[in-house]
């Protein structure tokens, strides 16, 4: 059997396993003893790498911001295998901590770590640019984080190419530490990423990128193959955004899709992964499951090698 993809961040000396797992969904379409069950079993699985933010999921009925940690910290606590996980968590996005000015970038970042029973943050992310606040000084906050040691790298998400070069620019001038991650919306059918100048980038400053939405809200899973899949029982609250990718082009993803993971014997969405791992840059996708069915098809693209005229097959069909 093939070996599990590994990988770096970016520069950094940290190792993981090619995918993250999403925290998105614990403590909203997770419960707690389901979302155990999930890093249970990706763990055992041959994951190692989850991403969260502190703001996940402050928009679900009754929660208030900062659930997904509170129950990752939860899970440490009771497993006690903290040093075997590679945590990544996000500021500027929580109700109590918005923005990235820097007394709010310390605050989020000491909640955070309450709220995760832990000591450090591997890779700690700016979530959402913050006009508001002077870049020098969130640049500034981060790298004194890491001078700390609550932080050990530094990542930046929903960033355009020009506000990272702008990062780079001052934490050169200032001497702070570089970030060593990039984070945007990139998939089989959402493609800016490739001509926006993020990509080069990332190239330029040797970032490992991490997309998110890696399976379009659940479309390049296979899951929506017509409007009434989104309106059946179980279906996920994202599935309404998943179906407008049901266009001529969607279904001709959908069907080169179908094509390889014939071919692998494997499920849609371990080739939509496998896909995103072999492009330029792209240290590991994140995805995120609500219940353990969904997670051997995510564990299943860490051992599959994709040969260069299946990429390029679907590369041309989402073209």
């Amino acid at each position: 059997m093939t070996a599990p993809a590994r990988t770096r961040i970016g520069s950094s000396d940290i190792e993981i396993a090619a995918l993250a797992l999403g925290g998105n969904v614990f403590g909203w379409t997770a419960d707690r003893d389901t979302s155990f069950d999930v890093l249970d079993a990706f763990l055992a699985g041959g994951g190692d790498f989850v991403d969260t933010a502190d703001g996940y999921s402050h928009w679900a009925p009754g929660n208030g911001g900062g659930e997904s940690e509170t129950i990752l910290g939860e899970w440490f606590a009771a497993r006690g295998n903290r040093d075997d996980v590679v945590l990544a968590t996000k500021v500027s996005t929580h109700p109590q901590f918005s923005g990235l000015a820097p007394d709010t970038v310390r605050a989020a970042a000491d909640a955070s770590l309450q709220r995760l029973q832990t000591d450090r943050i591997d890779l700690y992310y700016a979530h959402f640019d913050d006009p508001e606040t002077p870049l020098e000084q969130t640049v500034e906050a981060f790298s004194a984080l890491v001078d700390a040691g609550k932080a050990r790298t530094i990542g930046v998400s929903n960033y355009t190419a020009e506000r990272v070069a702008e990062w780079f620019r001052i934490a050169r001038e200032g001497g702070y530490h570089l970030p060593v991650a990039l984070q945007p919306h990139y998939n089989l059918v959402e493609r800016d990423f490739e001509s926006n100048g993020l990509r080069e980038a990332a190239e330029r400053e040797q970032l490992g990128v991490f997309p998110y939405f890696s399976l379009a809200k659940g479309f390049l899973a296979g899951k929506y193959r017509d409007a009434a899949d989104a309106a059946a029982a179980g279906a996920s609250p994202r599935a309404g955004d998943a179906v407008g990718y049901l266009d001529d082009r969607g279904r001709a993803v959908l069907a080169a899709l179908d094509e390889v993971a014939a071919a692998h014997r494997v499920p849609v969405a371990a080739v939509s992964l496998a896909w995103l791992r072999s492009q330029p840059t792209v240290a590991a996708p994140i995805a995120s499951a609500r219940n353990t069915e969904q997670l051997p098809a995510l564990l299943a693209s860490l051992t599959i090698e994709l040969g260069e005229a299946e990429i390029e097959r679907l590369a041309t069909a989402s073209a």
